[in-house]
């Protein structure tokens, strides 16, 4: 299974532990588990928490389970954090091999996996390009604190 919600990437790896001990040991429901990361990581919206939610289960750090979300035992870390991101998060891996050819700006990263974007999600949304553009930044964003990629004058580079 990919899962597509990406939040925006935080300043320090740190932030993805805090979201993780945000989310209870014992399952709850989606609502209550929501309201603690809003609460507990000062997120703006249940929507940004539901994200959050969702992209943790991407990464391994949180369960779904038949009475709720509960955080697992996994410890995050880079390593395990970036193999989970690439190989659980849509598109990421095409990212991080267009990364590879040569240096990518948030535009030209999209041009490359553009042709990967849903037929249906582009029927649904009329600003599909938009939001497709937004999810790549954020991505490579990911790439960078996950130690996947760097930052260069050009764009983005693999690490």
């Amino acid at each position: 299974m990919k899962f597509k919600p990406v939040p925006p990437a935080p300043d320090e790896f740190e932030f993805v532990a805090r979201a993780q001990g945000a989310v209870p040991r014992v399952p709850d429901s989606e609502a209550d588990c929501c309201a603690r990361l809003v609460d507990r990581l000062d997120l703006s919206t249940r929507d940004d928490a539901r994200t959050w939610l969702t992209f943790l289960r991407a990464l391994e750090l949180v369960t779904e389970t038949p009475t709720g979300y509960r955080r697992t035992e996994t410890e995050p870390t880079v390593p395990d954090c970036r193999a989970a991101f690439l190989d659980r998060v849509f598109v990421a891996s095409a990212v991080h091999d267009a990364l590879a050819a040569e240096p990518q700006t948030p535009e030209s990263a999209f041009a490359a996996v553009r042709e990967r974007v849903p037929t249906w999600e582009r029927h649904r949304d009329p600003s599909w390009e938009a939001t497709w553009r937004e999810r790549i930044a954020r991505l490579l964003d990911w790439l960078v604190l996950f130690e996947a990629a760097e930052r260069v004058d050009d764009g983005f580079r693999v690490r």
